[in-house]
């Protein structure tokens, strides 16, 4: 069976959080639920190393304003991830690639990064902070759903994946609008503090 749509689906987690498809992958082939799980993600270095930094993504991720820096860092690290992870399992089942593999995995989760990043933007102009909580947790919660949904059912996993990340994009689009005026409004609002802060009578020599 091809693993197309293992790679795909991986792709789509990996732009959403990275590490918790490594560490999902490999907890589950070093516990025996996956056979498909390439023997490098269920090293224990590779588990340790995406363990300590899930931890660190799940606290950042909940922050308003730092998880779009945290976005802004990773906008290279996801897709270098979703590459990664997809030469792996099209090395470890031989049906595919790795260069096309990587190719797909790593373009699958540029196109999730920007639809996460652009979201929690959005996310951030509201003025309460639980919004980032609620949207950390589901996102977490999805990812962690469909990496183990698809390595027993791969297709209706890479279905789901690619109706999420059609639908992402879509809401996305109509999302840039509202962070263009939030941008401004916020420029704007710097802009008048400075103006403000500005001496307005003549020297005092």
């Amino acid at each position: 069976m091809s693993v197309l749509p293992l790679v795909f689906t991986s792709g789509w987690a990996s732009g959403v959080n990275a590490y918790a498809v490594v560490l999902l992958l490999g907890v589950l082939g070093a516990t025996g639920v996956g056979d498909d799980v390439p023997a490098t993600l269920q090293r224990p270095e590779v588990l340790v190393i995406a363990g300590v930094l899930f931890l660190c993504e799940a606290v950042a991720d909940k922050v308003p304003y730092v998880d779009s820096a945290w976005d802004a860092v990773h906008t290279v690290v996801r897709p270098a991830a979703g590459a990664w992870v997809g030469a792996l399992l099209a090395g470890q089942s031989g049906s595919l690639s790795d260069v096309a593999a990587g190719l797909l995995g790593g373009s699958t989760a540029l196109a999730s990064h920007a639809v996460k990043a652009g979201t929690r933007m959005a996310v951030n102009t509201s003025p309460e902070p639980f919004s980032n909580v609620v949207v950390s947790i589901a996102e977490d919660l999805g990812v962690g759903a469909l990496v183990a949904f698809a390595l027993f059912h791969p297709v209706a996993a890479a279905v789901i994946a690619g109706t999420l990340l059609l639908l992402g994009l879509v809401s996305l689009f109509f999302l840039v609008s509202r962070i263009r005026r939030f941008l401004r409004r916020r420029a704007l609002r710097r802009e008048e503090r400075r103006v403000v802060g500005r001496p307005t009578g003549p020297p005092p020599w």
